[in-house]
C-alpha cells in the first residue's frame, strides 16, 4: 500500500527558490528493498549541484539529498542482514530530503549503537569521502605535507582532523580568522586567510620553498591553478569538487617538471561494493567514537527549511557539517 510522506522536491532547475515542501508517494519495497524512515539528512554541496543542474539528475520532478539516517520500517522479498527497526545510514542515493524512501538494501550501511543518527548523517558522505581521500586518492604518510582547501568546511576539517592523526602536517585555506581558529583547532597546523593572503605565497613559506606533497581541492575554478604550483615533486592534485565552477583545461608544462600527477575523485567509485563501504564506514565510525575525529555539527535546520540551507552553505556561511532534522 502507498503512503503519502513530505519531501523536498524540485520540478526544475535553478536557485534555493526552486524546492518545494510538498506531497510524494512512497510505495512498498520490492524484492531487494527496504521502506526506510529518516531521522536526519545531511546537507552537502552535491544537492547543491543536483538542485541548479550543474549535475543533472535523470529526470524531474526529483526528491533530491544524497545522505541520511534512519530506521528500517520494512522490507522486501530477499533483504537479509536488515530487519523493521535496523538503524542505518546511506549516501550517495538521491531522494534522502523525504520522511520515507525505498532504496536497495545493499546501499545501507548499518549503525552501531555508538553513533547517533544525527552524526551518521553528517558523516556518512563527508567521512567515506576523506576515508578514500587520504587512503586512495593519494595513500597519506606520515610526514607527508598536505593542502587542504576550504579547510573549516565539513570534509575539510574531516580531512584537517584525519591527516593530522595519520602524522601529516597540514595547512588549509579558509574565509576568514574566525574559520582560521575553527581549522586550527581541527587538526590544521598552519591555517591560510586566503582572502588576506596568496595561499601559494604561503605555502611556499611555510614549506621553505618545496611544497607540498598532495593539495584537497573541492573548490574548483578559483583555486585549481594555483593549487598545481603549490606541489612538491612527485606531488599530487586531489580534485573532487567543483564549488566554484568547472575547471578549465590542464597545462601539462605545470606538471611536468615536478613529475606531478591529477586525480580526480568521485565517492561513488568507493561504496560501491557493500563490503568496502562497510569496512571503511566502520573506520570512520569507531574513530569519531573513540574521539580521534570529532564531528562538528554546526548547524540545524528543518527539511522544510532546506531552501535556507542550501543559501547558507552555498554563501559559505557554515562552518563544519549541517543536518536537516525530519
Amino acid at each position: 500500500m502507498s503512503q503519502t510522506v513530505k519531501a523536498i522536491r524540485i520540478h526544475k532547475t535553478g536557485g534555493p527558490e526552486v524546492m518545494k515542501w510538498e506531497d510524494v508517494e512512497v510505495g512498498d519495497p520490492q524484492a531487494g528493498e527496504v521502506l526506510l524512515r529518516h531521522t536526519v539528512a545531511g546537507l552537502n554541496f552535491i544537492d547543491i549541484n543536483h538542485r541548479a543542474g550543474t549535475y543533472p539528475l535523470p529526470s524531474l520532478p526529483a526528491v533530491i539529498g544524497m545522505e541520511a539516517a534512519g530506521v528500517v520500517e520494512a522490507v522486501g522479498d530477499g533483504v537479509e542482514g536488515f530487519a523493521p527497526g535496523t538503524r542505518v545510514s546511506h549516501c550517495m542515493n538521491v531522494g534522502a530530503y523525504s520522511e520515507k524512501m525505498i532504496i536497495a538494501a545493499d546501499r545501507l550501511i548499518r549503525l552501531a549503537d555508538h553513533t547517533p543518527d544525527e552524526v551518521a548523517a553528517a558523516a556518512t558522505l563527508q567521512g567515506l569521502t576523506a576515508h578514500y581521500l587520504l587512503h586512495e586518492s593519494w595513500k597519506l604518510e606520515a610526514g607527508d605535507t598536505v593542502l587542504v582547501q576550504a579547510a573549516a568546511g565539513g570534509v575539510g576539517l574531516l580531512l584537517c582532523q584525519w591527516a593530522a592523526h595519520k602524522g601529516a602536517t597540514v595547512i588549509g585555506t579558509v574565509g576568514n580568522d574566525e574559520k582560521a581558529e575553527y581549522a586550527a583547532e581541527h587538526g590544521c597546523a598552519h591555517p591560510i586567510v586566503y582572502t588576506r593572503d596568496d595561499f601559494a605565497d604561503r605555502v611556499r613559506d611555510i614549506t621553505n620553498g618545496r611544497g607540498v606533497e598532495v593539495v584537497y581541492d573541492a573548490i574548483g575554478k578559483d583555486t585549481f591553478e594555483k593549487g598545481l604550483t603549490c606541489l612538491a615533486e612527485r606531488g599530487r592534485m586531489v580534485s573532487y569538487g567543483v564549488a566554484s565552477g568547472p575547471i578549465g583545461p590542464v597545462d601539462l608544462r605545470v606538471l611536468r617538471p615536478l613529475s606531478g600527477s591529477v586525480a580526480c575523485g568521485g565517492l561513488g567509485n568507493f561504496i560501491r561494493d557493500p563490503a568496502e563501504r562497510g569496512a571503511n564506514a566502520n573506520e570512520l565510525f569507531s574513530l569519531i567514537a573513540d574521539g580521534k575525529l570529532k564531528m562538528e555539527i554546526n548547524q540545524r535546520y528543518a527539511l522544510s527549511d532546506a531552501a535556507k540551507a542550501h543559501a547558507d552553505l552555498a554563501g559559505r556561511k557554515t562552518t563544519g557539517s549541517s543536518i536537516l532534522t525530519i
